[in-house]
């Protein structure tokens, strides 16, 4: 009788093969979709630090309709679509951006444009789900 023992590779040596391929595609993948998510939450930052859209959350947490309406306070639900666009010191704004309250939700726009650092405003509308829309431009000029 022969009682050698017999040693086995170690776990390396015998997994290698499918470690490698395995590991190096779920690296890639795991560098991809980190790539993508910052890429997605430096366009939302600069967006959410733009002038039009701290102007009309501002607006709108200030407006009496507003807050019977959605309550208080009204912030930022979800993510923002459109765009903030600047050209040789000038800037134009095209956004959409979904708010809640306690009391309700619907959708902000706001249109401006920038010459320098002055903005104009040429639309803040709040939408609520039942087709109700609350200009808030019209009013201020009505205020006056």
């Amino acid at each position: 009788m022969n009682n050698e023992l017999i040693t086995q590779p170690s776990w390396w040596k015998r997994n290698w093969k499918w470690v490698v391929p395995l590991g190096g595609c779920l690296g890639m993948l795991l560098l991809f979709a980190t790539l993508i998510g910052s890429l997605v939450y430096g366009v939302f930052s600069v967006l959410e630090k733009a002038t039009p859209y701290e102007y009309a959350l501002e607006k709108i947490n200030q407006d009496e309709q507003m807050i019977a309406v959605l309550g208080t306070p009204i912030e930022k639900d979800g993510m923002i679509q459109g765009s903030v666009n600047y050209l040789n010191g000038d800037g134009k704004a095209n956004l959409k951006i979904p708010i809640s309250g306690p009391k309700g939700n619907g959708t902000l726009f706001v249109i401006a444009s920038s010459i320098g650092d002055e903005w104009t405003y040429h639309e803040i509308r709040v939408e609520i789900k039942d087709n109700e829309d609350i200009d808030l431009l019209d009013r201020e000029l009505n205020d006056f």
